[in-house]
């Protein structure tokens, strides 16, 4: 047995002599000030999900100067969408912007860093204490849309590449690092598929999407669908000749609670039921009704329904559709006049490693010794780019990163800086591991 195969006390194998030292050393050479200053800097740059050309070329120029071989792809949209595993948008776009990095030894061991650089949009700035593209520090958290989900993330992997190359272990990797920036996240992650199509796939991957700095081994999906209710317009001082489609819609709804509580308490998977409500479902916009006066005949609304652990979305689509036809067949005007639903939108999968995979071990391996804390493995409710590197890209995938999912989205949104800085750590420490050092 050579050095470089030595097994270690918890059984996993040192892959070059002075593995365990490197990692160290590249944990040690992370930059907290740089980490600050960038996600300051694409924080203001504001990348709402369509429009990411900016933040990408500013990124591009970023990942060159932490010292990767840099290739920004624009891979055409309409081609991304004739993709059999096109998983959906929600917004038009006329670009895509992928940026791909690499350092180290090509044709051995791989592995990928992976971040989306997209946004949703802030929403009232009268809801926020901070300027959404302003950078504001406070008590230690940096605020600003995105800098949870996720550009503190992607810092983090920057920050982890600069310490690569100030400690020296870069240039001595067994193997190549593959850093991959993603558009398009937010509304399905055509982004992420058009990098594994360009070849950003390896042996291990992790997406720095926020999780606590626990490790996210299992998620849900979700599908966006649009449905159609109808009713039977009448003078409002004659309501009882019509049928409103709102009350109609309450009928539709009632179906889908009792879906949704079915769906749910059949769970057994541990990961999934310690979430409470692993797979639910919402209607977030309403619209129908053309006169106050008029009983409505029509309302269109469109919501989220959960895609089961281990479930793709079209069988999620087929167990949606069951339910909207028996909430129709329990009702006799919707029996003779159905309500219809169709898919619109993104189209997140499951995802899911095993807990004892050598990536979640190993990670969680490394994050204690960075951090002196054993980090949890966990599984989360929403979609996420990570079944598509499992499913997609043969790439077992899991999520580490920086801040609380809890306040993704939201108004003041935020990002510990400690937390950016200690994924950075751990982050440089794995891929020294992963890829040993000569």
């Amino acid at each position: 047995m050579t050095d470089r195969d030595a097994p270690t006390a918890d059984g996993t194998s040192i892959r070059a002599v002075g593995t365990h030292d490197a990692a160290l050393a590249a944990a040690d050479a992370v930059d907290p000030a740089s980490l600050r200053d960038e996600l300051q800097a694409i924080i203001r740059i504001p990348s709402i999900t369509g429009a990411e050309d900016a933040v990408a070329a500013d990124l591009a120029l970023r990942a060159a100067a932490a010292g990767l071989t840099v290739e920004t792809l624009f891979p055409d949209p309409a081609t991304i969408r004739a993709d059999p595993a096109w998983p959906g948008e929600e917004t038009e776009r006329t670009t895509l912007p992928v940026v791909i990095g690499r350092i180290g030894r090509p044709g051995g061991r791989r592995v990928v860093l992976s971040g989306h650089i997209d946004v949703v949009p802030p929403g009232d700035p009268a809801t926020w204490t901070a300027d959404p593209w302003g950078g504001e520090i406070r008590d230690g958290n940096l605020y600003g849309r995105g800098a949870c989900d996720m550009k503190g993330g992607v810092v983090a992997i920057l920050g982890a590449v600069r310490a690569l190359v100030a400690s020296g272990a870069a240039a001595r990797l067994g193997g190549e690092l593959i850093v991959a920036f993603v558009p398009g996240e937010e509304d399905g992650g055509q982004g992420t598929l058009a990098a594994i199509r360009a070849g950003a796939t390896g042996d291990m991957a992790i997406i720095t999407e926020p999780s606590n700095l626990d490790i996210v081994v299992a998620h849900a999906g979700a599908i966006t669908f649009r449905l159609a209710v109808p009713g039977r317009a009448a003078h409002a001082s004659q309501r009882r000749e019509g049928v409103s489609a709102l009350d109609n819609l309450y009928v539709i709804l009632r179906g889908l609670e009792a879906d949704e509580a079915a769906r749910n308490g059949a769970e057994t998977d541990p990961l999934m039921t310690a979430l409470g409500l692993p797979y639910p479902t919402i209607v977030g916009i309403v619209a129908g009704g053309e006169w106050a006066s008029t009983v409505l005949d029509r309302v269109v609304v469109d919501g989220r329904y959960g895609v089961r652990l281990g479930q793709s979305p079209a069988d999620a689509a087929a167990d949606l559709r069951r339910a909207i036809d028996a909430a129709n067949v329990s009702d006799p005007f919707l029996r003779e006049h159905p309500a219809t639903v169709e898919i619109v939108g993104g189209e997140f999968g499951s995802g899911r490693v095993p807990s004892d995979h050598p990536l979640a071990v190993g990670l969680a391996n490394d994050v204690e010794a960075i951090t002196g804390r054993r980090p949890a493995l966990l599984g989360e409710p929403y979609g996420a780019d990570m079944r598509l590197f499992i499913n997609e890209g043969g790439t077992p995938c899991v999520m580490y990163g920086p801040g609380d999912v809890k306040v993704a989205h939201s108004a003041d949104e935020h990002v510990p800086l400690a937390e950016v800085e200690e994924c950075a750590r751990v982050l440089a420490a794995w891929v020294v591991r992963e890829l040993g050092v000569g």
